[in-house]
């Protein structure tokens, strides 16, 4: 019948516990001994093996915790960049202006101003600023050198193409795919199905403001198809 049995090294130890004094530095995993039976009549004894674990061998939790937040850390700063721009994607652009108007820019990137404008801008001119989020809108001068009221998206309704003004045909004609809109870009010309949008060409302060236009489209007495 096997027995189990502590190595002299082993009880030494534990019973220097006696003196009340014990120490997890020495702490010791113990593996009792067994008896095989070899033959009919021997035996061999296998001796037990009695390991230490030093101290610094133990694991620091304060360290693994720190090593966590830099994992942590580390991973959620390239998370939360490609997280971003999806966010910003679906949330509305910013009004830039009271009611949701914007001041118009120049090819420069500056404030537009009426009575510099029209210094500079003769009847019937017909040039490309930068309007509603971002788009590409014209600034109409009437034949009495008055700012007009309105402002002509250049997308074309095609394909999405920016469409010229045309001087010497006193139309918008769409170099993709020969679309053409007349003078305030009601479409007279296909593959283009539908007119040019509009924007209010409002004067705040001195400087042109474009707002969104949402009541009927004066060209062709219909709801506006981008509003």
């Amino acid at each position: 019948m096997a027995s189990s049995t502590l190595s002299s090294v082993t009880l030494s130890q534990l019973c220097s516990s006696k003196n009340g004094v014990f120490s997890p530095s020495q702490a010791l995993l113990v593996k009792p001994s067994r008896t095989h039976v070899v033959g009919k009549n021997k035996r061999m004894r296998v001796a037990s093996m009695a390991t230490s674990i030093p101290a610094d061998r133990v694991p620091d939790m304060s360290k693994r915790e720190l090593m966590n937040l830099l994992l942590l850390g580390t991973l959620s700063l390239p998370t939360a960049a490609m997280l971003v721009p999806y966010a910003t994607f679906f949330v509305p652009p910013g009004s830039g202006g009271a009611g949701g108007g914007v001041i118009a820019k120049d090819a420069l990137g500056n404030d537009i101003l009426v009575a510099e404008w029209l210094k500079t801008h003769g009847p019937g001119d017909r040039t490309l600023t930068q309007g509603l989020k971002g788009d590409p809108t014209y600034l109409v001068v009437e034949k009495d050198r008055t700012l007009a009221t309105y402002g002509i998206n250049a997308v074309c309704t095609h394909l999405g193409c920016v469409v010229p003004w045309n001087t010497a045909e006193k139309k918008f004609i769409c170099p993709c795919h020969g679309s053409q809109y007349n003078n305030q870009g009601k479409v007279v010309r296909g593959p283009a199905p539908l007119s040019l949008a509009l924007v209010h060409a409002d004067i705040d302060e001195g400087k042109v403001v474009f707002v969104p236009w949402v009541e009927t489209d004066f060209r062709t007495g219909e709801d506006p198809w981008w509003a």
